[in-house]
């Protein structure tokens, strides 16, 4: 009987053993269908974002306009409705957005399923410069926005020498438009950067600001607010804050 009992022990211990061995491995049908599953899992969606007809480019909705016309953009661009919207070259189109003249820059996003969107920052006027009987307004790289038969109220007149856009002269003269306060702006009646080193600024009221370089744009802001403060304008009224730290007033 002690046999018997061994015998039966050993065939449990076999049965277990080959009951475990089936849990833990592998069907290679099982595997086989996980694979096919996935491969084909792959293929539908490199279908579907590449050559199907359901993720392509219909629009191309542009923000950010004033200036430049929706054509004008969507013609740089230049991406043709119907090209897979994960094929188009987003960089590239902003490049070509970039390319127009009134574009300071642009950002080109996909918005799926099927929208190819352009946000546009379009150049705007700083600076009014006499040329010939109008005033130009340009931007702070000397960029033409418009012209005026008129001068401007909004925008300070700039005296600089030289060709205007890409002018050191106009970029130092924006610099104190872009960081001056608008209390200060709305007084500014010219800026004479025809020496970078030496600017001047004259205002409405007939004094002047002695402005030294465009460096320190935002110290010179505040110092000339306490000493036009303390010494209201007048005409012939001269404010040197050329050295914030040592500014005077004669």
């Amino acid at each position: 009987m002690g046999a018997d009992r061994d015998g039966a022990k050993a065939q449990a211990t076999k049965k277990a053993q080959a009951t475990t061995g089936d849990s833990t491995g592998s069907d290679p049908w099982k595997v086989a269908f996980a694979v096919l599953l996935v491969v084909s899992l792959v293929c539908v969606v490199t279908w579907v974002l590449l050559g199907s007809r359901l993720l392509v480019v219909r629009e191309v909705a542009v923000s950010g306009l004033d200036r430049v016309s929706q054509e004008e953009v969507v013609a740089a661009v230049a991406v043709d409705t119907g090209t897979p919207l994960i094929r188009v070259d987003l960089d590239h189109g902003r490049d070509r957005a970039e390319s127009l003249d009134l574009v300071e820059s642009a950002t080109v996003t996909r918005g799926w399923p099927a929208t190819l969107r352009v946000e546009v920052v379009e150049r705007r006027p700083l600076l009014a410069i006499r040329v010939g009987e109008e005033y130009r307004l340009v931007d702070g790289d000397g960029v033409r926005i418009e012209d005026s038969p008129s001068r401007p109220g909004t925008h300070p007149l700039v005296r600089v020498t030289g060709e205007i856009e890409g002018n050191e002269a106009v970029r130092a003269a924006a610099d104190i438009v872009e960081q001056a306060p608008d209390s200060l702006i709305a007084q500014i009646q010219l800026i004479d950067a025809t020496d970078t080193d030496q600017i001047t600024v004259e205002l409405g009221d007939g004094s002047l600001v002695e402005w030294g370089d465009a460096h320190g744009t935002s110290d010179k802001s505040d110092v000339l607010r306490v000493l036009m403060r303390e010494h209201p304008p007048e005409e012939g009224r001269v404010y040197d804050v050329g050295t914030p730290d040592l500014a005077i007033v004669r």
